[in-house]
C-alpha cells in the first residue's frame, strides 16, 4: 500500500540515548563508535546490532547517520532502539527530510533527547514493502555516488604515488644522454644530485627552485558578491573547496560586476585556496572541470594561476595540492580571525623539474583528472536528482511502480495509469 499516513515519530521508532565511552577506554577493534558527527573511532565490541541509525544528541544535533553493521552509539548521540517493523533505510531517509537540526534546545551547546523527537508529527508510508522500494531507489543513487567517490580517491592516490616517486624521492625514469635504454629510477640508480640552499636538501641536477610569486601569472582574492536568488553568475565559496577538488553543490548566484576579460573568472586547472575563516582555512582544490558559464569566487577564496611559460599547470597544481599542510601553517592571526595573506602564499617554494618530466606527469594526471571530473559531474546530477526525489517520494507526489521506478502521480493520473491503489 502506497498510502500516506499521519503519525508520530515515536509511533514509527523508539530512540534511546547512547552509551558513555571515553576515548581512554577505546579498545582496538573494528566496531565503529558513532558520535553526533559520525564515526568517532573504533572499539572492540558493539552495543547495537546493525543496520541502525543514530542522531546527534549534543553539539551537532539532529544529523542522522545510517550504519549497516553492528556499532557502538556514543553518549553524544541517540540511536533507534526499536524500528517497530519499519524498514531502517526508509526511516533514515524520512529523518533526513525533517530538519531535526533546527529542533535542538538549550543555550550554549544545543541538545536533543527522545522526548523532543517522539511527539513530532510526520507523514509516512506504513507498508514495509513500499518503504523498501522507496529506500532502494534512494540508496541505489547514494551507492553510485559513493562508488564514484571511491574511484576518484583511487585515481588521486595513483597520481600521488607517481608524484611522490618522481618529485619527492626523485626516482623518475630517465635515459642517459646519447642512449635509448632506460637507466631505471634516477636517484636510486646514481643520478647526479646537487645541494639546494633554499630547501636545504639535494635535488636532481638541472632542476630549479622558485617561489609561487615567480611561477604565477595571476594570484588574487575573489570578489565581494551581491547575492541573488536567481540569475547572475556562479560564485564559489569556502564550502565548495573540499577533498582537493571543487564542488558546485554549495555555490551561489551573484550579480555580474566583472568584465568578460576579468582574470577573476576562474579557468580550468586554476588552484583555489581558502584564505579566511576557521576550520576550512588552507584547503586547496584544483578546478578540474567547468560548467558552461562564467564562474568566480568570493573574497574568502584565493585564485592561483600558473605561468605556463615557466611551469606546467598540472604539475604546478598537484604540487600546491601536496602543500596543503604547509599552506595551513601560514595562517596569520588568532583563532578567532585567521587568514592567509597573498605575501605568505607567494613566498612558498616549488621545485621546478625538467619540462619533459613535467609533460610526462601531465599526460598521466590529466587522464586521472578527466575521469575524476566526469565522475564529479555525474555525482552533481545524481545529488540533485536524489534531493529532488527524496521529499517527493516521502510525501507521495512521486510514487513507485511495482518495478521500483518512480513515477509522478499527477502525470500518471493525466495519462490514466492510476487505478485505485497503485500504478500499473
Amino acid at each position: 500500500m502506497n498510502r500516506i499516513s499521519i503519525t508520530t515519530l515515536g509511533d514509527l521508532v523508539e530512540f534511546q540515548r547512547g552509551y558513555d565511552l571515553p576515548k581512554s577506554e577505546f579498545r582496538s577493534g573494528n566496531v565503529p563508535v558513532i558520535s553526533s558527527n559520525g564515526i568517532l573511532g573504533y572499539h572492540n565490541h558493539a552495543k547495537v546490532k546493525g543496520p541502525g541509525i543514530t542522531i546527534g544528541r549534543s553539539g551537532t544535533v539532529g544529523l542522522p547517520h545510517y550504519i549497516d553493521q553492528d556499532f557502538f552509539p556514543h553518549n553524544t548521540a541517540l540511536f533507534i532502539k526499536d524500528f517497530k517493523g519499519n524498514h531502517p533505510k526508509y526511516i533514515y531517509y524520512l529523518l533526513k527530510t525533517l530538519s531535526l537540526n533546527n529542533r535542538g534546545t538549550g543555550s550554549g551547546v544545543p541538545t536533543m533527547n527522545r522526548n523532543h523527537l517522539h511527539p513530532i508529527k510526520v507523514s509516512a508510508h506504513l507498508d514495509f514493502n513500499y518503504q523498501q522500494n522507496i529506500a532502494k531507489i534512494l540508496s541505489d543513487i547514494d551507492a553510485k555516488i559513493e562508488l564514484n567517490n571511491r574511484i576518484n580517491a583511487q585515481l588521486e592516490a595513483m597520481a600521488k604515488l607517481i608524484y611522490d616517486y618522481w618529485f619527492v624521492q626523485f626516482d623518475f625514469p630517465y635515459k642517459k644522454a646519447g642512449t635509448e635504454a632506460l637507466e631505471g629510477p634516477y636517484k636510486s640508480s646514481g643520478g647526479k644530485m646537487v645541494w639546494n640552499k633554499e630547501l636545504k636538501r639535494e635535488i636532481p641536477e638541472g632542476w630549479e627552485v622558485k617561489s609561487i610569486e615567480v611561477l604565477t601569472s595571476f594570484i588574487s582574492r575573489g570578489i565581494s558578491p551581491r547575492y541573488l536568488d536567481e540569475g547572475g553568475i556562479c560564485v564559489l565559496n569556502q564550502k565548495c573547496i573540499r577533498n582537493r577538488t571543487v564542488s558546485f553543490n554549495e555555490s551561489r548566484r551573484c550579480e555580474n560586476n566583472l568584465s568578460n576579460s576579468s582574470s577573476k573568472h576562474i579557468s580550468k586547472y586554476d588552484i583555489l585556496v581558502n584564505s579566511t575563516g576557521v576550520g576550512t582555512l588552507g584547503r586547496v582544490a584544483i578546478v578540474n572541470y567547468l560548467t558552461n558559464e562564467l564562474i568566480t569566487v568570493d573574497s574568502h577564496v584565493t585564485i592561483i594561476r600558473a605561468n605556463e611559460q615557466l611551469i606546467g599547470k598540472l604539475y604546478f597544481g598537484f604540487s600546491l595540492l601536496e602543500k596543503q599542510k604547509e599552506i595551513e601553517r601560514l595562517a596569520l592571526g588568532s583563532t578567532g580571525q585567521v587568514e592567509l595573506s597573498r605575501t605568505e602564499l607567494e613566498s612558498l617554494k616549488l621545485i621546478v623539474p625538467s619540462k619533459k618530466l613535467q609533460e610526462n606527469f601531465k599526460k598521466i594526471y590529466k587522464n586521472c583528472l578527466d575521469r575524476m571530473a566526469a565522475n564529479s559531474q555525474q555525482n552533481q546530477h545524481l545529488t540533485s536528482l536524489r534531493d529532488w526525489l527524496l521529499p517527493m517520494l516521502m510525501n507521495g507526489q512521486v510514487r513507485v511502480r511495482e518495478d521500483e521506478k518512480p513515477v509522478s502521480s499527477m502525470a500518471a493520473e493525466e495519462r490514466g495509469e492510476y487505478s485505485g491503489k497503485r500504478f500499473k
